[in-house]
């Protein structure tokens, strides 16, 4: 390998779970010869259905390094929940942190995964997100969505709405507050201003509609503003805050719950927008969309988010090498 390409990000894009659209986008994404330009790209998979996949729909598989698992049956049927894709979605997350630990890739991006598929394959993890954390040690950590200047980090994640509503406490934001300040001037190597969403209608319009942002959310933000200085403010309203994140106001908005964050940043930025998990040791991007099982069989998948994805994560690791 040259010296000019082993200065470049290098970049390993695990496929997901092959019977929805992550071997799709990946291949299809991997068809810009800018973003191949900006980062190198080591597709981590299993290498006969990527060359399969690539024959049938006549996609140019020539600029694609594959580190090749041979993991996949040779047959499986595409749209379903499968224990031996499931499986093989978690040995490539596995190999990505492998590659990852021996030097050998800087950051990873991941095609979506199915939970269901992963459980059936014998992983008991969530998602990504618990799954790499577990891999890398990592204790705290946090689920974002970047959407160009729209940076959005969650509470919570995966729980119901109720049990998400009994988290939002001034401890625990506290806690993600100091998080997402040092984590997010950690990727973007500045100074940064923090917002925090409100959790009821107009942030409760001074207790009118409900009390968790007079008891929980506005005690934490006034501690960390006050007691730990940090440059965040709010509790704002949910129905305006992600828009003035988005328009350059605050480098990041603290979202109380999932959805919350998530019809935003689609809304918005759907197509453009990336899942960034902060607190990781290394850098860790994704789509923000599912496996999309209904249109895996089509090949009709839109690669917009997984082309995003990929030079998002060559970006921050180009950013942390200059800030060295």
């Amino acid at each position: 390998m040259s010296s000019k390409l082993t200065k470049r990000p290098r970049i390993g894009i695990t496929i997901g779970d092959a019977t929805g659209i992550g071997p799709e986008v990946v291949l299809k994404s991997l068809q810009d010869a800018s973003l191949r330009a900006s980062c190198n790209c080591i597709v981590i998979g299993d290498g006969r259905h990527l060359r399969n996949l690539a024959e049938v729909h006549r996609v140019d598989l020539e600029p694609v390094e594959i580190h090749d698992l041979a993991n996949l049956p040779a047959y499986f049927e595409m749209g379903v929940d499968d224990a031996a894709t499931g499986k093989a979605a978690g040995e490539n997350i596995e190999a990505a942190i492998k590659l990852w630990r021996d030097g050998k890739i800087d950051a990873i991006c991941t095609a979506p995964i199915s939970k269901t598929a992963i459980q059936l394959g014998g992983y008991s993890f969530a998602g990504h997100t618990e799954m790499l954390a577990e891999l890398t040690d990592t204790k705290q950590f946090a689920m974002s969505f970047f959407a160009d200047k729209l940076r959005v980090v969650l509470l919570s994640t995966h729980h119901s709405l109720r049990e998400a509503i009994d988290l939002v406490k001034k401890e625990a934001l506290v806690e993600l507050i100091k998080f997402s300040d040092r984590e997010l001037r950690r990727l973007l190597h500045r100074d940064i201003k923090l917002a925090v969403a409100g959790l009821n209608p107009h942030a409760s319009e001074g207790g009118k509609f409900g009390s968790e942002e007079r008891d929980e959310i506005e005690p934490a933000v006034r501690y960390c503003r006050d007691e730990l200085k940090i440059d965040v403010s709010g509790p704002y309203s949910p129905d305006t805050i992600f828009l003035r994140g988005h328009k350059g106001e605050f480098d990041g908005v603290i979202a109380l719950y999932h959805d919350q964050a998530t019809i935003a940043v689609k809304s918005i930025s759907f197509g453009a927008g990336v899942n960034v998990t902060l607190g990781l040791p290394l850098i860790r991007t994704s789509v923000d969309h599912g496996t999309a099982y209904d249109i895996a069989v089509k090949w009709i998948a839109d690669e917009s988010s997984m082309r995003a994805a990929i030079n998002l994560a060559a970006e921050l690791t180009q950013n942390s090498r200059d800030a060295a």
